[in-house]
Protein backbone atom coordinates (compact mmCIF):
# COMPACT_ATOMS: atom_id res chain seq x y z
CA UNK A 1 0.00 0.00 0.00
CA UNK A 2 1.22 3.29 -0.99
CA UNK A 3 2.09 6.04 1.86
CA UNK A 4 0.65 10.05 1.67
CA UNK A 5 2.19 12.90 3.02
CA UNK A 6 -0.16 14.23 5.80
CA UNK A 7 -0.52 16.61 8.72
CA UNK A 8 -0.44 15.11 11.43
CA UNK A 9 -4.12 16.35 12.84
CA UNK A 10 -5.93 15.43 9.48
CA UNK A 11 -4.20 11.72 9.42
CA UNK A 12 -5.69 11.31 12.82
CA UNK A 13 -9.28 11.77 11.74
CA UNK A 14 -8.88 10.13 8.61
CA UNK A 15 -8.03 7.02 10.78
CA UNK A 16 -11.09 7.43 13.11
CA UNK A 17 -13.26 7.86 9.85
CA UNK A 18 -11.50 4.89 8.36
CA UNK A 19 -12.13 3.18 11.54
CA UNK A 20 -16.17 3.52 11.25
CA UNK A 21 -16.66 6.52 12.99
CA UNK A 22 -20.02 7.51 12.36
CA UNK A 23 -20.70 11.22 14.63
CA UNK A 24 -17.82 13.59 15.59
CA UNK A 25 -18.28 16.26 18.49
CA UNK A 26 -15.64 18.92 18.90
CA UNK A 27 -14.65 22.30 19.93
CA UNK A 28 -12.07 23.91 17.91
CA UNK A 29 -9.06 24.41 19.76
CA UNK A 30 -5.36 24.97 19.10
CA UNK A 31 -3.34 22.75 18.53
CA UNK A 32 -5.68 19.83 17.43
CA UNK A 33 -7.75 22.90 15.20
CA UNK A 34 -7.11 20.58 12.19
CA UNK A 35 -8.99 17.88 13.05
CA UNK A 36 -12.80 19.21 13.95
CA UNK A 37 -11.86 21.01 10.48
CA UNK A 38 -10.79 17.80 8.83
CA UNK A 39 -13.70 15.60 10.34
CA UNK A 40 -16.37 18.85 9.25
CA UNK A 41 -15.74 18.28 5.19
CA UNK A 42 -14.77 14.28 5.58
CA UNK A 43 -16.74 12.41 7.51
CA UNK A 44 -20.59 13.54 6.26
CA UNK A 45 -18.71 12.28 3.40
CA UNK A 46 -18.50 8.38 4.20
CA UNK A 47 -21.75 8.55 5.67
CA UNK A 48 -21.30 10.27 9.47
CA UNK A 49 -22.38 13.27 11.29
CA UNK A 50 -20.42 16.10 12.47
CA UNK A 51 -21.32 18.22 14.66
CA UNK A 52 -19.50 21.33 16.38
CA UNK A 53 -20.86 21.71 19.96
CA UNK A 54 -20.74 25.10 21.88
CA UNK A 55 -18.05 23.86 23.96
CA UNK A 56 -15.93 20.81 25.25
CA UNK A 57 -18.51 20.23 27.83
CA UNK A 58 -21.20 20.33 25.79
CA UNK A 59 -19.16 17.78 23.27
CA UNK A 60 -18.35 15.20 25.46
CA UNK A 61 -21.81 14.69 26.04
CA UNK A 62 -23.31 14.87 22.86
CA UNK A 63 -20.66 11.92 21.78
CA UNK A 64 -22.08 10.39 25.45
CA UNK A 65 -25.64 10.51 23.97
CA UNK A 66 -24.41 8.85 20.34
CA UNK A 67 -22.27 6.33 21.99
CA UNK A 68 -25.19 4.90 24.19
CA UNK A 69 -27.20 4.88 20.60
CA UNK A 70 -24.56 2.70 19.09
CA UNK A 71 -23.13 5.04 16.84
CA UNK A 72 -18.84 4.81 16.58
CA UNK A 73 -18.40 7.97 18.30
CA UNK A 74 -14.73 10.18 18.41
CA UNK A 75 -13.76 13.37 19.80
CA UNK A 76 -10.88 15.06 20.11
CA UNK A 77 -9.66 18.39 22.02
CA UNK A 78 -6.45 19.60 23.94
CA UNK A 79 -5.38 19.79 27.43
CA UNK A 80 -8.19 22.16 28.96
CA UNK A 81 -10.44 21.39 26.79
CA UNK A 82 -9.94 17.26 28.37
CA UNK A 83 -10.24 18.97 31.70
CA UNK A 84 -13.71 20.15 30.83
CA UNK A 85 -14.73 16.59 29.62
CA UNK A 86 -13.55 15.06 32.29
CA UNK A 87 -17.35 14.49 34.43
CA UNK A 88 -18.52 13.72 31.00
CA UNK A 89 -16.04 11.23 30.73
CA UNK A 90 -16.73 9.57 34.24
CA UNK A 91 -20.34 8.66 33.56
CA UNK A 92 -19.19 7.39 29.97
CA UNK A 93 -16.67 5.09 32.31
CA UNK A 94 -19.84 4.10 34.41
CA UNK A 95 -22.34 3.56 31.96
CA UNK A 96 -19.67 1.07 29.82
CA UNK A 97 -20.46 3.17 26.70
CA UNK A 98 -17.69 3.29 24.17
CA UNK A 99 -15.96 5.95 22.72
CA UNK A 100 -12.64 7.13 21.50
CA UNK A 101 -10.96 10.19 22.66
CA UNK A 102 -7.60 12.26 21.13
CA UNK A 103 -6.05 14.64 23.29
CA UNK A 104 -3.29 16.87 21.36
CA UNK A 105 -2.12 17.77 24.21
CA UNK A 106 -0.47 21.74 25.20
CA UNK A 107 1.65 23.45 28.27
CA UNK A 108 -0.24 24.67 31.29
CA UNK A 109 -1.58 24.63 33.64
CA UNK A 110 -4.95 26.37 32.86
CA UNK A 111 -4.99 28.41 29.36
CA UNK A 112 -1.06 27.87 29.41
CA UNK A 113 0.05 27.93 25.75
CA UNK A 114 -0.02 26.57 22.49
CA UNK A 115 3.10 25.17 22.19
CA UNK A 116 3.75 21.38 23.10
CA UNK A 117 3.64 19.86 26.58
CA UNK A 118 3.19 16.70 28.08
CA UNK A 119 1.76 17.82 31.72
CA UNK A 120 -1.48 16.13 30.93
CA UNK A 121 0.22 12.32 32.09
CA UNK A 122 -1.82 12.93 35.53
CA UNK A 123 -5.07 14.13 33.72
CA UNK A 124 -4.67 11.14 31.56
CA UNK A 125 -3.71 8.38 33.74
CA UNK A 126 -5.27 9.13 36.65
CA UNK A 127 -8.36 10.88 35.34
CA UNK A 128 -10.48 14.14 36.69
CA UNK A 129 -13.45 12.50 37.17
CA UNK A 130 -15.22 11.03 40.56
CA UNK A 131 -15.21 7.91 41.59
CA UNK A 132 -13.29 4.54 40.97
CA UNK A 133 -12.66 4.38 37.28
CA UNK A 134 -10.04 4.00 34.70
CA UNK A 135 -9.55 4.58 30.99
CA UNK A 136 -7.00 3.13 28.97
CA UNK A 137 -4.22 5.60 27.77
CA UNK A 138 -2.06 5.47 24.50
CA UNK A 139 0.92 7.49 23.56
CA UNK A 140 2.08 7.53 19.80
CA UNK A 141 5.61 9.04 18.76
CA UNK A 142 4.96 9.46 15.58
CA UNK A 143 1.63 10.51 13.02
CA UNK A 144 2.05 6.35 11.65
CA UNK A 145 1.51 5.25 15.02
CA UNK A 146 -0.99 7.20 16.08
CA UNK A 147 -2.76 6.39 13.09
CA UNK A 148 -2.81 2.65 14.05
CA UNK A 149 -3.75 3.40 17.44
CA UNK A 150 -6.53 5.46 16.97
CA UNK A 151 -7.84 2.85 14.08
CA UNK A 152 -7.63 0.07 16.69
CA UNK A 153 -9.07 1.49 19.54
CA UNK A 154 -12.71 1.71 18.30
CA UNK A 155 -12.57 -2.25 18.47
CA UNK A 156 -10.59 -1.85 22.18
CA UNK A 157 -13.33 0.77 23.21
CA UNK A 158 -16.19 -1.66 22.41
CA UNK A 159 -14.74 -4.59 23.64
CA UNK A 160 -14.31 -2.91 27.43
CA UNK A 161 -17.07 -1.16 26.85
CA UNK A 162 -15.47 1.91 28.02
CA UNK A 163 -13.78 4.99 26.33
CA UNK A 164 -10.08 5.25 24.97
CA UNK A 165 -7.50 7.96 25.00
CA UNK A 166 -4.93 8.71 22.78
CA UNK A 167 -2.58 11.41 24.18
CA UNK A 168 -0.59 12.75 21.34
CA UNK A 169 1.48 16.04 22.69
CA UNK A 170 0.85 19.31 19.85
CA UNK A 171 4.10 18.60 17.94
CA UNK A 172 3.05 15.24 16.41
CA UNK A 173 -0.29 17.08 15.41
CA UNK A 174 1.45 19.47 13.70
CA UNK A 175 4.27 17.79 11.96
CA UNK A 176 3.74 16.17 8.92
CA UNK A 177 4.86 12.67 7.85
CA UNK A 178 4.26 10.00 4.93
CA UNK A 179 1.82 7.51 5.97
CA UNK A 180 0.03 3.96 5.52
CA UNK A 181 -3.81 4.95 5.81
CA UNK A 182 -5.78 1.60 6.82
CA UNK A 183 -8.62 0.10 4.52
CA UNK A 184 -12.13 1.28 5.27
CA UNK A 185 -14.34 -0.42 7.53
CA UNK A 186 -17.86 -0.12 7.00
CA UNK A 187 -20.59 2.22 9.47
CA UNK A 188 -23.05 -0.26 11.23
CA UNK A 189 -26.23 0.50 9.44
CA UNK A 190 -28.89 1.48 12.31
CA UNK A 191 -30.91 -1.09 12.08
CA UNK A 192 -28.30 -3.67 12.40
CA UNK A 193 -26.85 -2.12 16.11
CA UNK A 194 -29.18 -3.89 18.09
CA UNK A 195 -27.46 -7.35 16.67
CA UNK A 196 -24.13 -5.83 16.66
CA UNK A 197 -24.53 -3.86 19.96
CA UNK A 198 -27.15 -5.84 21.73
CA UNK A 199 -26.25 -3.51 25.26
CA UNK A 200 -27.21 -0.20 22.59
CA UNK A 201 -30.40 2.21 23.25
CA UNK A 202 -32.91 1.98 20.19
CA UNK A 203 -35.32 4.10 20.77
CA UNK A 204 -37.93 1.66 20.22
CA UNK A 205 -41.35 1.67 21.76
CA UNK A 206 -41.32 -1.94 22.88
CA UNK A 207 -40.55 -2.54 26.39
CA UNK A 208 -39.66 -5.84 26.33
CA UNK A 209 -35.85 -6.05 26.38
CA UNK A 210 -35.83 -2.29 26.29
CA UNK A 211 -32.14 -0.75 26.99
CA UNK A 212 -31.46 1.46 29.76
CA UNK A 213 -28.12 3.10 30.53
CA UNK A 214 -27.67 4.98 33.51
CA UNK A 215 -25.31 5.74 36.29
CA UNK A 216 -27.20 6.37 39.46
CA UNK A 217 -27.22 3.41 41.64
CA UNK A 218 -28.23 4.56 45.05
CA UNK A 219 -28.10 1.00 46.97
CA UNK A 220 -24.54 0.48 48.40
CA UNK A 221 -23.95 -3.20 47.40
CA UNK A 222 -25.57 -2.83 43.97
CA UNK A 223 -23.11 -0.03 42.97
CA UNK A 224 -20.33 -1.85 44.83
CA UNK A 225 -21.01 -4.84 42.23
CA UNK A 226 -21.41 -2.71 39.41
CA UNK A 227 -17.71 -1.18 40.38
CA UNK A 228 -16.32 -4.47 41.22
CA UNK A 229 -17.43 -5.53 37.51
CA UNK A 230 -15.79 -2.93 35.90
CA UNK A 231 -12.55 -3.45 37.53
CA UNK A 232 -12.83 -6.93 36.58
CA UNK A 233 -12.62 -5.46 33.13
CA UNK A 234 -9.56 -3.21 34.05
CA UNK A 235 -8.01 -6.31 35.51
CA UNK A 236 -7.84 -7.93 31.87
CA UNK A 237 -7.35 -4.61 30.12
CA UNK A 238 -3.89 -4.92 32.71
CA UNK A 239 -3.20 -8.16 30.78
CA UNK A 240 -4.23 -7.15 27.59
CA UNK A 241 -3.54 -3.78 26.70
CA UNK A 242 0.78 -3.32 27.98
CA UNK A 243 2.63 -2.12 24.87
CA UNK A 244 6.32 -0.53 24.72
CA UNK A 245 9.20 -0.64 23.07
CA UNK A 246 12.89 -0.38 24.30
CA UNK A 247 16.45 -0.70 23.16
CA UNK A 248 19.75 -1.43 24.64
CA UNK A 249 19.07 -1.77 27.34
CA UNK A 250 21.38 -4.83 28.05
CA UNK A 251 24.34 -3.08 28.56
CA UNK A 252 23.41 0.31 28.92
CA UNK A 253 25.23 2.92 31.84
CA UNK A 254 21.94 5.57 31.60
CA UNK A 255 18.06 3.90 30.80
CA UNK A 256 16.42 7.21 29.23
CA UNK A 257 12.05 6.64 29.74
CA UNK A 258 10.43 8.50 27.75
CA UNK A 259 6.96 8.73 25.74
CA UNK A 260 5.58 10.95 22.65
CA UNK A 261 7.72 13.28 20.79
CA UNK A 262 10.38 13.13 23.66
CA UNK A 263 11.58 9.66 22.93
CA UNK A 264 12.25 10.56 19.70
CA UNK A 265 14.71 13.43 20.86
CA UNK A 266 15.62 10.40 23.65
CA UNK A 267 16.39 8.01 20.54
CA UNK A 268 18.27 10.84 18.65
CA UNK A 269 20.60 11.45 22.56
CA UNK A 270 21.89 7.90 22.85
CA UNK A 271 23.56 8.25 19.42
CA UNK A 272 25.15 11.50 20.60
CA UNK A 273 26.06 9.36 23.98
CA UNK A 274 27.35 6.85 21.95
CA UNK A 275 30.06 8.94 20.09
CA UNK A 276 31.33 10.67 23.62
CA UNK A 277 31.72 6.73 24.59
CA UNK A 278 28.31 6.09 27.17
CA UNK A 279 26.40 3.66 26.20
CA UNK A 280 22.59 4.43 26.45
CA UNK A 281 18.75 2.39 26.39
CA UNK A 282 15.73 3.62 25.82
CA UNK A 283 12.27 2.11 27.55
CA UNK A 284 9.05 4.27 25.60
CA UNK A 285 5.81 3.49 27.23
CA UNK A 286 3.46 3.22 24.47
CA UNK A 287 0.73 2.52 26.88
CA UNK A 288 0.61 4.77 29.69
CA UNK A 289 -2.10 3.30 31.50
CA UNK A 290 -1.51 0.18 31.63
CA UNK A 291 1.79 1.41 32.52
CA UNK A 292 4.71 -1.20 31.23
CA UNK A 293 6.12 -2.24 34.47
CA UNK A 294 7.78 -5.26 32.93
CA UNK A 295 9.78 -3.25 30.61
CA UNK A 296 11.80 -2.23 33.55
CA UNK A 297 12.74 -5.88 34.14
CA UNK A 298 15.36 -5.78 30.82
CA UNK A 299 17.49 -3.53 32.18
CA UNK A 300 21.06 -4.90 32.39
CA UNK A 301 23.22 -4.73 35.27
CA UNK A 302 25.54 -2.00 33.94
CA UNK A 303 22.60 0.70 34.34
CA UNK A 304 23.82 3.53 36.73
CA UNK A 305 20.81 5.57 35.83
CA UNK A 306 17.30 5.34 35.26
CA UNK A 307 16.15 9.12 33.82
CA UNK A 308 12.63 9.99 33.44
CA UNK A 309 12.53 12.31 30.24
CA UNK A 310 9.09 14.55 30.14
CA UNK A 311 7.86 18.18 29.20
CA UNK A 312 6.50 18.81 32.32
CA UNK A 313 7.56 19.40 35.39
CA UNK A 314 7.48 15.43 36.34
CA UNK A 315 4.48 13.31 36.32
CA UNK A 316 5.22 9.89 34.73
CA UNK A 317 8.69 9.94 36.95
CA UNK A 318 6.62 8.72 39.91
CA UNK A 319 5.40 5.43 37.88
CA UNK A 320 8.97 4.80 36.91
CA UNK A 321 9.95 5.38 40.27
CA UNK A 322 7.44 2.69 41.24
CA UNK A 323 8.42 -0.05 38.12
CA UNK A 324 12.24 0.83 39.10
CA UNK A 325 11.21 -0.20 42.95
CA UNK A 326 14.59 0.79 44.25
CA UNK A 327 16.79 -0.91 42.12
CA UNK A 328 18.60 2.15 40.32
CA UNK A 329 18.63 6.24 40.97
CA UNK A 330 16.03 7.75 39.21
CA UNK A 331 16.32 11.00 37.79
CA UNK A 332 14.81 13.82 35.45
CA UNK A 333 15.10 15.67 32.65
CA UNK A 334 12.30 18.01 31.87
CA UNK A 335 11.38 21.31 29.59
CA UNK A 336 7.81 22.69 30.39
CA UNK A 337 6.40 25.83 29.23
CA UNK A 338 5.89 24.83 25.73
CA UNK A 339 9.83 24.53 25.16
CA UNK A 340 11.05 21.57 23.66
CA UNK A 341 14.86 20.58 24.41
CA UNK A 342 17.28 19.15 22.02
CA UNK A 343 18.79 16.01 21.81
CA UNK A 344 22.19 17.95 22.45
CA UNK A 345 20.50 19.25 25.73
CA UNK A 346 19.21 15.70 26.83
CA UNK A 347 22.49 13.84 26.41
CA UNK A 348 24.57 16.75 28.12
CA UNK A 349 21.93 16.89 31.49
CA UNK A 350 22.46 13.14 31.48
CA UNK A 351 26.04 13.06 31.50
CA UNK A 352 25.80 15.48 34.43
CA UNK A 353 23.40 12.84 36.60
CA UNK A 354 25.72 10.04 35.70
CA UNK A 355 28.67 12.24 36.94
CA UNK A 356 26.64 13.08 39.81
CA UNK A 357 26.31 9.06 40.78
CA UNK A 358 29.98 8.39 40.95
Amino acid sequence: MSKVLMKGNEAFGEAAIRAGCKCYFGYPITPQNEVPEYMSHELPKAGGAFVQAESELAAVNMAYGAAAAGGRVFISTSSPGLALMQEGLGFICSTEVPIVALNVSRGGPGVGGIQPGQADYFQATRGGYNGDAKIPVFAPSGIQECVDMIYESFDIAEKYRNPVLILADGMIGQMMEPVELPPQKEITPVDKISEKKPWAITGTDNHDGRNVIFSLRLVPDVLESHVEHMFEKYAEAEKELVRYSSMNLEDAEIVFVAFGTMSRLCAEAIEILEERGIKAGLIRPISLWPFPEKAFDEIGPKTKVVISTELSMGQMIQDVKAAVSGRFPVRLINRTGGIVPSSLEIADRAIKHLEELK
